[in-house]
């Protein structure tokens, strides 16, 4: 019986990892497509105007240090999101195969 607890609780680990990383890379891609969105410009010489003032401010800020969610963060946070996707797959495909042999031992 410990086997087959040990066994599930490696099939649920591996799950649950799969599923923190699938929220992970949603999250990440999400900031990075908001990171490179922007707006059409207006007919409005007012907003015109105004939308070119804040892309002058943006354009003065991406020189500055910037804050941990920017473009880097988001490119790590991704990479390591798909690396621990990949390591729960392996534990869910080793659980499974290990079920296998225990299926196949006492068949």
């Amino acid at each position: 019986m410990d086997i087959i607890n040990n066994i599930n609780s490696a099939i649920v680990s591996g799950t649950i990892g799969i599923k923190r990383a699938y929220d992970g890379v949603s999250q990440n891609t999400s900031n990075l497509a908001n990171l490179s969105a922007f707006s059409a410009p207006s007919r409005d010489p007012q907003e015109f105007l105004a939308n070119a003032t804040l892309n002058q401010l943006n354009a003065i800020k991406q020189v500055l240090p910037q804050a941990p969610d920017g473009i880097t963060s988001n490119l790590v946070g991704l990479s390591i999101n798909l690396t621990n996707a990949q390591a729960s797959t392996k534990v869910v495909d080793t659980a499974s195969n290990t079920v296998g042999t225990i299926l196949d031992i006492l068949a």
